[in-house]
């Protein structure tokens, strides 16, 4: 396609999504950098809403639990872990969520040593909630988030989901706690498992609002320096793309787990939610790529994208990065539930197949993105500061 056919096309579909004038979609390095970051905002500003939804969920139950006010509590958590997910396109270049003082491993550490936290099978009186020396408060969740191995997680959500829905026993389906853990005289220390929930789910509640904050228009926060960072911050950008594709996604969240063929090695082992973290992040990648965001209200965000700027200067490598990443979205999403089922068996059984597909797709689309950014003049990916 020729160049000027191809760029008045992206702008016009541009335009007719945003309902912003064509002289306002202007595609350069600033216009990128300032959609970008108001994308950026927009999502957490969606997880924030999403979290105060499960939060108040979790009130409910800890102040009369019961099967509904559980199973409320959990759609509410998936809800919101859905938001989060897309999130993690934002990360791995030293931004506000994953620098020296970054709340992200408050806020989505794993794998999860369950003992750490609670009782499990076999020992009844095991973690924090048994402990009654210990106060439970964000202050104290925070310090010994962690403390003493990095299986130690003692906040976030997988600490939620733990403590939402138990230990995952089944090899069908998630964790099934009962909603009796929580009520008095039926379970020991229900109290503090009650008190445990409504403090790590504040904690949460604070992390998210700090980065809200961060990307918030403001003259003096990370958003601000951000937008004035030029092909900097678009580097950035592509490298949190690139990082999360290969080394996270793909390698950490996907291949050790087909190595190991351990459930105990799944992201979101507790509520099976596994396969969802996997297609939600991969959608977190498309958001950035195309400029474009689905909200919680269900309005669109559109704007200037890194595929636009590509596209200026190879628009045939655009579309080719564009179509490798929608690969990645469709394989993500048709990998099933129980994620921990999917990866076992030969490595010709369905759903190693499926997960497979989407580790290749995903590793083929780094490679990808990194010929995007040489076509932009960025060669040094490794490191982002």
């Amino acid at each position: 396609m020729h160049k000027r056919t191809f760029l008045q096309g992206t702008l016009l579909a541009a335009t007719l999504l945003s309902g912003l004038p064509l002289r306002a979609q202007t595609v350069d390095t600033a216009s990128v950098v300032r959609n970008y970051a108001e994308l950026v905002s927009a999502n957490y500003q969606d997880v924030l809403a999403s979290a105060l939804s499960l939060q108040k969920a979790i009130k409910a139950l800890t102040a009369a639990p019961s099967a509904q006010s559980l199973d409320d509590a959990k759609k509410a958590w998936l809800a919101a872990r859905a938001f989060y997910g897309q999130t993690e396109a934002f990360r791995f270049y030293s931004g506000p969520i994953d620098d020296d003082k970054g709340p992200e491993g408050r806020l989505n550490a794993w794998p999860l040593d369950e003992s750490y936290i609670d009782s499990v099978a076999g020992k009844p009186k095991a973690g924090i909630v048994n402990n009654r020396k210990i106060t439970i408060n964000k202050a104290t969740l925070a310090k010994l988030n962690e403390r003493g191995g990095e299986e130690n997680i003692a906040a976030g959500w997988h600490a939620i989901e733990f403590l939402l829905w138990g230990q995952d026993q089944s090899d069908t389906g998630p964790g099934n706690r009962s909603f009796e853990d929580f009520v008095d005289g039926k379970t020991a220390n229900a109290d503090r498992r009650r008190t445990y929930l409504n403090v790590v789910t504040e904690l949460l509640i604070d992390d998210l609002g700090f980065l809200v904050k961060a990307w918030a228009p403001a003259s003096k926060n990370y958003r601000a320096r951000f937008e004035q960072g030029g092909i900097q911050s678009v580097r950035k950008m592509i490298v949190g793309l690139g990082s999360l594709s290969r080394g996270e996604l793909a390698g950490e969240r996907l291949e050790v787990a087909m190595n190991t063929q351990d459930k105990e090695d799944e992201h979101s082992c507790f509520s099976d939610n596994t396969h969802r973290d996997a297609a939600t992040n991969a959608q977190g990648i498309q958001n950035v790529w195309l400029g474009s965001y689905q909200r919680l209200d269900g309005t669109s965000l559109q704007g200037p994208s890194l595929k636009d700027l590509v596209a200026l200067k190879n628009p045939a490598l655009a579309d080719k990065v564009s179509q490798q990443i929608a690969r990645s979205v469709a394989y993500a999403n048709a990998i099933q539930a129980p994620f921990d089922r999917e990866i076992l068996g030969a490595k010709d059984a369905p759903g190693r197949i499926r997960v497979q597909k989407t580790i290749d797709s995903l590793v083929q689309q780094s490679k990808d993105l990194t010929e995007a950014a040489a076509a932009l003049g960025i060669h040094k990916l490794a490191q982002a500061q």
